[in-house]
């Protein structure tokens, strides 16, 4: 398993919200802060909690949030 730093996972930001400006073609944007925070934020979670089992504890210790702060991301994201 490779391990991906934090300049690659920028990049590949970068690289994805560029090419959104780009496809506008003269669209207006929606706000793109949230979209991008959502697109990350969901994933992460997502890929956390599997590597805890399931153990809500563990994977906010692995994301270094509240587990409280977890639980509520879980609800926003619709994430069991």
């Amino acid at each position: 398993m490779s391990v991906i730093d934090e300049n690659e996972i920028a990049f590949c930001i970068r690289k994805s919200v560029e090419a959104y400006f780009h496809d506008l073609d003269g669209e207006k944007p929606c706000p793109i802060y949230e979209m991008v925070i959502s697109s990350v934020e969901k994933p992460l979670i997502e890929i956390a909690m599997h590597h805890a089992q399931g153990n809500q504890s563990k994977a906010a210790e692995l994301l270094g949030i509240n587990r409280n702060t977890l639980r509520n991301r879980l609800l926003k994201h619709q994430i069991k």
